[in-house]
């Protein structure tokens, strides 16, 4: 009896250290999300939007009818090649404030490689399930190897 109620209690330790580990008491829930090519980007992102923060390497969100669109800029590049991509959204919750972290992968092109030599703006555009604006916006970033 006594083995018995140790290992339960020894299984509700590990139980709650799961759930701390992986962030489920916090308040963080994964955002899904649709990539939107830059042929179906809404005219005022593609006109307002970009012009004015494609020089950042930053998140920003923005609304545009009833749709939450997040936006992922890298800043100007000397040459083509460079790339990001939208992999994953979460949004956390606290004390009544919301933060959508953004994790994007970015990618350099390869030394050696040939590229049009052009100033490039990489940005990626994807449309948001979500019913308003995040108080605050988080980017993550990893390079691509």
């Amino acid at each position: 009896m006594k083995k018995e109620i140790i290992a339960i209690a020894a299984a509700a330790v590990v139980l709650v250290g799961l759930i701390v580990a992986f962030g489920i008491s916090s308040g963080e829930t994964n955002i899904k999300f649709e990539k939107v090519s830059e042929k179906n980007m809404p005219r005022e992102i593609e006109a307002e939007i970009l012009p004015e923060y494609r020089d950042l390497e930053r998140a920003l969100a923005c609304r545009v009818g009833d749709e939450i669109y997040v936006i992922v800029t890298r800043g100007e590049k000397p040459t083509a090649g460079y790339e990001v991509e939208i992999e994953k959204m979460t949004l956390e919750s606290r004390d009544d404030k919301s933060n959508l972290i953004v994790y994007a992968n970015f990618a350099d092109p390869q030394n050696g490689e040939n590229m049009a030599q052009v100033v490039s703006y990489p940005a990626a555009v994807a449309k948001a399930d979500m019913t308003g604006l995040p108080d605050t916006i988080e980017l993550r970033s990893e390079y691509a190897e």
